[in-house]
């Protein structure tokens, strides 16, 4: 059992010196190894994984680059574990920990800043400037666990107890590896307008961030919340979390059917997920004359956006990384209040075993998939192809 000196551990959690680990081969491949289970430093616990969810920067991640590319080269870092959307049971603590108790249930933000750069000491840890200049290293203080370090595609793994959120006792694990995905909501809205009672809210693709944004907005009291997207299930669920309209926008302009839907003038938020080429011109256009855009999703290539009516107008353009200013700390309160139900964007649950299949989902929209979840304990084994 691990037990190093000067870390805490109890009795009713047996810790083994090895664990089952994912690591990343070539492009797109993944391997099931043992890797040792990691020991938690000064200011860290060690987790019990109970929960992953899978991203969209996974897929990018496994498929494309960064952080294996700087890491190793091609072909990929060979011993790199991703996946940075999970939550567990604290089953150890770090020297000087009493922060967290062992057993307590825990959500872990991606981000723990250095917390001494600018970025850090303003709250802004996802913009730390010295993120990235630390692969596989802590010595800067500025980790992003699935990122700059190993993540959570395997059996244990340590996180600063800066990047812990506590959960309640009745929360199911598979939405608990949806608060991270939920304070990314709250950090845009948070970006935009903090409590956004009475304001008009525009939410351009139902994707896992457009959805709980929806959710986040109504919950802040937002209104009209307006939820655009191609897909009439996604949509559905939208209005399930408490979008006032849906907009299709296969066949109608969306700009002028978001504008007419909050009295002809525009709305005063817009919150772009979709990552769509032209959505982020969409959502300037959707504002009202002083609106703000929060550009929540990964453009994979440069947009054209008509800056003159960004200038004309007045209108205010945020760009923002995960989850910063505690604010999935906030959503955890939402959640915990239940004022709405991540777990409608939750569709697929996997064993760990079966991540590759997993993956395969989430990458394809597989049985119309948005949030899949692998777990380590507890699922039994699927016998499905990747398609």
């Amino acid at each position: 059992m691990l037990a190093p000196a000067a870390v805490t551990t109890d009795k009713r959690y047996t810790i083994p010196d090895t664990m089952q680990a994912w690591v990343l081969g070539d492009p797109g491949q993944l391997i099931l190894k043992r890797k040792p289970v990691p020991v938690p430093a000064k200011a860290e616990v060690l987790i019990r994984i109970d929960a992953v969810a899978i991203c969209a920067t996974d897929l990018d991640n496994i498929y494309y680059g960064p952080p294996a590319l700087i890491e190793g080269g091609l072909p990929f870092n060979k011993n790199w574990t991703p996946g940075h959307e999970y939550m567990g049971t604290v089953v150890a603590l770090g020297p000087g920990v009493d922060e967290f108790a062992i057993g307590q249930r825990v959500a872990c933000e991606i981000h723990a800043g250095c917390g001494q750069c600018k970025r850090c000491r303003e709250g802004m840890y996802t913009s730390c400037h010295n993120y990235g200049l630390n692969y596989g290293q802590v010595d800067k203080g500025h980790r992003a666990n699935g990122f700059t370090t190993d993540g959570g595609f395997c059996e244990y793994q340590v996180n600063h107890i800066n990047t812990l959120v506590g959960l309640a006792d009745e929360m199911p694990d598979e939405v608990g590896a949806l608060v991270v995905t939920a304070g990314t909501a709250m950090y845009a809205l948070t970006e935009l307008g903090g409590l956004v009672a009475g304001e008009s809210v525009a939410v351009i693709g139902p994707g896992p961030i457009g959805l709980l944004t929806t959710a986040v907005a109504k919950a802040l009291g937002a209104s009209p919340v307006i939820l655009t997207g191609l897909t009439d299930d996604r949509l559905k669920i939208g209005r399930e979390l408490g979008a006032d309209h849906v907009v299709n926008v296969s066949n109608v302009d969306a700009v002028e059917a978001v504008r007419q839907l909050n009295g002809g003038k525009g709305v005063d938020y817009a919150v772009e997920c979709s990552a769509a080429p032209n959505a982020v011109n969409m959502a300037v256009h959707m504002v009202n004359r002083g609106g703000k855009v929060c550009l929540a999703a990964f453009m994979h290539e440069q947009v054209p956006v008509d800056i003159a009516h960004v200038v004309r107008n007045n209108i205010y353009l945020y760009g923002i990384r995960g989850e910063g200013k505690s604010a999935t700390h906030r959503a955890e309160a939402l959640m915990r209040q239940k004022r709405f139900d991540a777990g409608k964007v939750h569709t697929h649950t996997f064993a760990l075993e079966d991540l590759p299949t997993a993956i395969g989902y989430a990458k394809n929209h597989t049985d119309n998939a948005i949030k899949v979840v692998v777990k380590a304990r507890g699922v039994a084994r699927r016998s499905v192809a990747v398609e």
